[in-house]
């Protein structure tokens, strides 16, 4: 704890994640690479994200973002449907 003038401040160590997953089989953890199949905890469609129970959030452009705070890019498929158009 650090004072100064009339302000005090907390400083503490970096967080420890915890699973806050209780299904059974439990859902994949934030470090697996199916992290993505775990459940929904909140769902925020209108504001873009949402969290899974393995604490990751999931943004709608198919972005990441860790519960040890390593950012996941967007993932989106590589390919991209053709159009052709009628003459």
């Amino acid at each position: 704890m650090t004072t100064s003038s009339s302000r005090t401040t907390f400083t503490t160590p970096q967080r420890k994640t915890t699973s806050m997953c209780q299904h059974q089989p439990p859902c994949p953890s934030a470090d697996s690479t199916d992290r993505e199949a775990a459940q929904l905890v909140a769902h925020h469609p209108e504001q873009g994200w949402s969290l899974l129970c393995n604490g990751v959030l999931l943004f709608e452009d198919t972005g990441e973002l860790l519960p040890d705070g390593q950012v996941i890019a967007p993932h989106r498929p590589l390919g991209t449907p053709r159009v052709t158009a009628a003459a």
